[in-house]
């Protein structure tokens, strides 16, 4: 996909399911790809759902560009993409950055979300130490690659057991990471760095809009106390802490994962349907 905005980013995709069905958007994380969201993908379009899994600007198959990415960016063209497919208002899930990106979305173009899904990832806005450990890393990505980062952080992306546990699993999230390209990673990394604080909008989130949080129970990035304080901040929200997870529930347990996933968004067509 192109989009006729000249700042969006060509955009490559996966659309399952059919084309008139409840549209749910779904955002990968830091460093990885459309690709993490196949276990959700196909269980919720056999459930009737039509599933748009984009690769954001840097990652997967879309080209990187140099300097800064900010979260705005990504946001926007997440909306040129829905303009693209004739989507009015999707569901808009994403996890950890992809959770703050779906954030961001929420904040920049509340109109377009039907209804969110956060899975392992926070509101608050980064600290300054984390901000020069974010952009030193992203300096470390440029002259190292992907490989020595990956390596360090695979038993902090899934919980040290599956690594082991779930040998496919973590040779996948590898994969992912390592084939990123580190100038698109690093963009990310800076604008990650100058995030807002989402914690008003979330705040302020109408009943009209379900919201679904999630977490694995060994998260070390967000861990459950993250979540349960992102769930209290949203009143009418639901919280689903995974078993035997870590930081990607979706992929370390999809059949939990999937089960909370659509007991959500089943209850959320049924409100509305009732609301008619």
């Amino acid at each position: 996909m192109n989009p006729q905005n000249g700042n969006a980013a060509t955009m490559f995709f996966d659309d399952l399911g059919l084309r008139g069905a409840e549209p749910v958007l779904l955002v990968h994380g830091h460093p990885f790809n459309r690709t993490m969201w196949a276990p959700q993908a196909t269980a919720l379009a056999a459930a009737g759902y039509r599933v748009i899994t984009p690769d954001l600007r840097g990652y997967g198959e879309n080209p990187a560009r140099p300097g800064v990415t900010p979260f705005a960016a990504f946001a926007d063209d997440l909306v040129a993409l829905l303009d693209h497919l004739d989507i009015e208002q999707a569901v808009v899930g994403g996890v950890s950055m992809g959770g703050q990106i779906a954030m961001e979305l929420w904040l920049r173009h509340p109109g377009r979300v039907g209804g969110l899904v956060l899975s392992d990832t926070s509101p608050v806005p980064e600290t300054e130490e984390g901000r020069t450990l974010r952009r030193e890393l992203a300096d470390r990505l440029l002259a190292e690659g992907m490989e020595p980062y990956a390596g360090e952080v695979i038993d902090k992306m899934l919980a040290p057991y599956n690594v082991a546990a779930l040998p496919q699993a973590a040779a996948a999230v590898m994969s992912m990471m390592c084939a990123t390209d580190p100038e698109g990673a690093a963009a990310a990394l800076r604008g990650r760095a100058e995030r807002p604080d989402y914690r008003p909008a979330l705040a302020a989130l109408p009943a009209s809009v379900p919201c679904l949080v999630l977490v694995g129970a060994d998260d070390v990035y967000t861990p459950v106390a993250e979540a349960e304080a992102l769930h209290a901040l949203i009143a009418h929200s639901r919280l689903a802490v995974i078993d035997r997870a870590g930081h990607l529930p979706g992929v370390e347990q999809p059949d939990a994962f999937n089960k909370a996933l659509l007991e959500f968004l089943a209850d959320n067509r049924s409100g509305r349907q009732a609301a008619r």
